[in-house]
């Protein structure tokens, strides 16, 4: 007993924690709740988290201190979620190493931001009943979509994604999106604040709204196991991958004395011509450690390697010259058929910031983190490839992958999806486990395969239901051969609308809470 009435004071409790305690619990709930993002996948983790951080804004008495709430959640949340970042500076550490505490401060405090604008957005629709757990989810929701928008956008980790290892809770990806899909969970989450709320008088009805978001989500997981049943394995006839993951380190990638090792670790990896029956070999990003058109002899090692009337699809830097000097680079994807003549190309539309191309560079004096003294220059996309002897599919390199409703041509629609990316910047740390994530649900939502080459993991074929057909882990020397997956048989609702029907949700949940506020 009394271990119960002391748990029962703790919202009471947390509501009137004030200064730097109150922000250290907010650090720490925020922080907890990465835990049920990939690799961990706690999921009960969240019913700590957000009835915390619900309690926590019980006791905020303004807008400035919700605001501080908020920011000190968000912070503990992507310090969790992005501390993997930094060991991308440790590849050049000479040059980079000093800047490991301003880019951890930068990437918890600056993404917090968004958290901390939710908070007060959120407090403006709160009441003592559920009503505020509708308010939190709603701009929770709203607030992920503006942080994948604004500024190029970085849609990492959003609270949705937890569901990749709950495959019936996850199609609802097809319909409501990945933001969707973080609202319901949301609100699933900090819905049982309710039963704890300071003053409340317990009624019947605050006990259904404790479990009504579980419910959802319960009933959410029966349609999920219904549309799987039905879910079809085809496979698209007559088309046989070789992914090809060489595990090559980031700090050895570019090393002259290395290049010609890793080139070669690439072609032996990849079989013989007419070995078994591969139509098509894909290395990871920049696979090829020099520019695909400038050197023929090289070349010619390639063709040894691509499939009879097949392709080899692999990662580049593509190179423009002007009178003698390099004027443009670009990170491309490139298409060789059996004779290593280029038959496509793809240049990455969307790159990142600090890594690809220094923003505001008259004003940063400093250099980007990957190799070479230019900036990338950004290609068209999204786009649709059609090459001989595969579906048309839409290519996209590293983390153009995560960007919810924007890697297909919707007035080109494709088959499926190629990801080729390098995520040996960042070790075996948790990044890699949710940029596949991303990738997951990018399959769900599109109703699309993926298929996806990692230099060191994790590789993979991921089916339009967001099923694993076949994955190689990290940190390992591979080769995967997998057959491609058909696409569903009719287009999803996400693919059709996009993020309007998220939007809706997010309409319907603001809705609810101001009308629970008013009573």
């Amino acid at each position: 007993m009394i271990v119960l009435e002391t748990i029962s004071t703790i919202p009471a409790r947390l509501a009137a924690v004030t200064g730097w305690q109150r922000w250290l619990f907010a650090f720490v709930f925020g922080a907890s709740a990465v835990t049920a993002q990939p690799p961990f996948h706690v999921l009960p983790a969240l019913l700590i988290a957000f009835p915390g951080f619900v309690w926590l804004l019980d006791g905020a008495s303004s807008r400035t201190s919700a605001f501080g709430i908020g920011w000190m959640f968000g912070a503990g949340y992507f310090a969790a979620s992005l501390y993997w970042v930094s060991n991308a500076l440790l590849v050049d550490a000479a040059r980079f190493a000093w800047l490991i505490p301003f880019v951890v401060l930068g990437l918890s405090l600056g993404p917090a931001l968004f958290i901390a604008a939710m908070a007060v957005l959120a407090r403006q629709f709160w009441s003592r009943g559920v009503g505020r757990a509708f308010g939190l989810a709603a701009s929770w929701a709203l607030f992920e979509w503006f942080r994948g928008t604004v500024l190029t956008g970085f849609p990492w980790n959003p609270v949705g994604n937890v569901w990749i290892v709950v495959p019936p809770v996850l199609q609802s990806a097809a319909s409501i999106g990945v933001y969707g899909l973080s609202a319901i969970t949301v609100f699933a989450a900090a819905a049982p604040s309710v039963l704890g709320t300071p003053g409340s008088q317990r009624l019947s009805t605050d006990r259904f709204w404790g479990v009504s978001g579980i419910a959802v989500l319960g009933l959410i997981a029966i349609a999920g196991a219904f549309r799987l049943a039905d879910a079809p394995g085809e496979t698209v006839p007559g088309v046989f991958l070789r992914i090809v993951q060489p595990n090559i380190a980031q700090r050895d990638k570019w090393l002259p004395a290395r290049r010609a090792s890793n080139y070669a670790r690439h072609l032996q990896m990849s079989g013989q011509r007419g070995n078994g029956r591969i139509t098509h070999v894909i290395w990871p990003e920049t696979a090829v450690p020099f520019p695909v058109s400038s050197d023929d002899a090289r070349l010619a090692l390639m063709r040894r390697v691509v499939p009879l009337k097949g392709l080899l699809l692999t990662g580049a830097v593509r190179l423009e010259r002007q009178n003698g000097r390099v004027a443009r680079v670009w990170n491309s994807l490139v298409a060789l058929d059996e004779k290593a003549h280029v038959v496509a190309l793809y240049d990455k539309h969307h790159l990142v910031p600090f890594g690809e191309y220094m923003p505001f560079r008259e004003f940063l004096p400093l250099d980007k983190i990957t190799a070479g003294v230019l900036d990338f220059s950004p290609g068209l996309g999204p786009r649709t490839l059609r090459l001989s002897g595969l579906p048309a599919f839409s290519p996209l390199i590293c983390y153009e992958i995560i960007f919810p409703a924007r890697v297909v041509d919707t007035d080109d629609r494709p088959s499926w999806m190629l990801n080729i990316t390098n995520d040996a910047w960042f070790g075996t740390s948790a990044g890699p486990h949710q940029h596949f994530a991303s990738a997951t649900l990018r399959a769900v939502e599109e109703g699309l395969p993926v298929v996806r080459a990692a230099n060191t993991g994790i590789s993979g074929v991921i089916d339009s239901y967001g099923r694993v057909i076949a994955r190689l882990d990290l940190d390992r020397a591979e080769t995967l051969d997998s057959e491609l997956p058909l696409a569903a048989d009719s287009r999803t609702l996400f693919s059709q609308f996009g993020n309007i029907i998220p939007g809706v949700l997010i309409i319907f949940m603001f809705s609810a809470a101001g009308i629970t506020r008013c009573r």
